[in-house]
């Protein structure tokens, strides 16, 4: 039985596939029933290689990850609404106001948010993000004409709205730009393979994966010398300042995960690990000093391996709730 968690970020991620143009009409139907990641469909394509601008309207809750010009426009009072915007993990996220007719005096509000609020939690978490989390927002009935373009720090961001009279509404235009160092990164897909690369940067870098998965860790270069070290309740990386750590759980905020295990030292060959969670994470910590550099690939983990449980694996974390 999925996890409530799971049941709303696959709802979440089936709207993703509604935007990439899986169907112009979404039909409600259980979250775990199909993958909601298939190709663009071939209205859309063309639409796209003409060169016109993609537009749409926003439901109330909804999902994008193409460019383009969106607009909302409420047809009765809409008090709880969020568009999650996500990307490639090398890209950034632009949102620009082109028009917007809300009653900031009367409570409405129009927010953008840097990263993803789901349940109340946060990705990238506070401990990852180099602003505060009061920083993170931008409040158009606060900014105005100030501030009409916000960039996202990675490859999510999202925003919040209230719009209490029919009638009223905005637009907002999307677009994409290259991140040459992706640093928090969430998988828009349940496998794939990427290498996370920090150059002399003191900070913390996430890469989450909102599925149970097998993780194929291939290389990590941290300036120390070979190892590999899952983590135990007396030991870990307790006082090393570069390394990576896999966590999981069952929210979208890594510093709320439990830590499944540590790698401390460079090693070239291979760690395969299973892990059971609704979410799972791949933490690489940076004190500056070196560069730093991991590569992995996953996918989803399914019935059969969970039953087969061997190599490098962490069995006892999470499985009970495949």
């Amino acid at each position: 039985m999925p996890s409530a968690f799971q049941l709303q970020c696959h709802l979440v991620l089936i709207f993703l596939a509604a935007s990439k143009g899986e169907t112009r009409y979404l039909e409600v139907r259980d979250a775990g029933e199909d993958d909601p990641f298939l190709l663009l469909s071939e209205d859309l394509k063309r639409e796209l290689s003409a060169g016109q601008i993609y537009r749409r309207s926003l439901r109330c809750i909804d999902m994008l990850s193409i460019e383009g010009q969106f607009s909302f426009t409420a047809d009765q009072p809409q008090l709880h609404c969020a568009t999650f915007f996500i990307g490639e993990p090398e890209e950034l996220i632009t949102v620009h106001y082109d028009f917007v007719n809300i009653d900031c005096q009367g409570g409405d509000f129009l927010k953008v948010f840097d990263g993803w609020i789901l349940k109340g939690e946060k990705f990238p978490s506070s401990l990852d993000h180099p602003l505060t989390t009061s920083q993170r927002y931008a409040d158009f009935c606060e900014s105005g004409n100030i501030q009409r373009s916000i960039r996202s720090s990675q490859n999510v961001a999202m925003i919040f709205f209230r719009i209490q009279q029919p009638g009223n509404g905005f637009t907002v235009t999307v677009k994409k730009s290259s991140n040459l160092f992706p640093c928090n990164v969430i998988s828009q897909t349940p496998s794939g393979r990427f290498t996370m690369v920090i150059p002399h940067q003191h900070r913390n870098c996430s890469f989450s994966i909102i599925y149970p998965v097998v993780i194929k860790i291939s290389d990590l270069i941290l300036g120390h010398l070979n190892g590999l070290f899952l983590k135990k309740p007396s030991a870990g990386c307790a006082g090393v300042g570069d390394f990576v750590e896999l966590l999981g759980g069952a929210g979208l905020d890594p510093s709320k995960m439990f830590p499944l295990a540590d790698l401390c030292h460079s090693f070239r060959g291979s760690a395969q690990m299973k892990i059971g969670c609704d979410n799972t994470v791949l933490r690489m910590v940076s004190s500056g000093k070196h560069v730093n550099r991991v590569t992995f690939e996953y996918h989803q983990l399914d019935l059969q391996e969970t039953e087969t449980r061997k190599e490098n694996s962490i069995e006892e974390f999470c499985f009970p709730s495949i």
